[in-house]
């Protein structure tokens, strides 16, 4: 019952340090390019009403950007978001995630 218990820990923690892996920094870079004419070349938006990108959480970002891509997100300039969404992979979205997490 022991081995169990400690195979399922050791289970559940590869499990999740893959649900939490970071995204490449250099791939969200240059995805990031066309997320700048709304969000600033730095993720700093220069446009009224438009969220900065830079610094935000990781995590946040990936659900914000899942959630646009599922149509959950509506209401402002939801439809714009959804359809760039729907343009990204799941590796796209960590990418860019932790490339805008990553600036400081």
């Amino acid at each position: 019952m022991k081995k169990i218990a400690i195979g399922m820990v050791i289970g559940l923690g590869l499990i999740s340090g893959q649900a939490f892996a970071a995204g490449d920094i250099e791939a969200g870079k240059a995805k990031a390019a066309v997320c700048a004419a709304c969000h600033g070349a730095d993720g700093m938006a220069v446009i009224p009403g438009y969220p900065h990108l830079k610094g935000q959480n990781e995590q946040y970002l990936v659900s914000s950007l899942n959630a646009y891509k599922a149509k959950q997100r509506n209401g402002g300039l939801a439809a714009v978001m959804q359809a760039q969404a729907a343009m990204l992979s799941d590796a796209d979205i960590a990418n860019l995630a932790a490339y805008y997490a990553s600036l400081k």
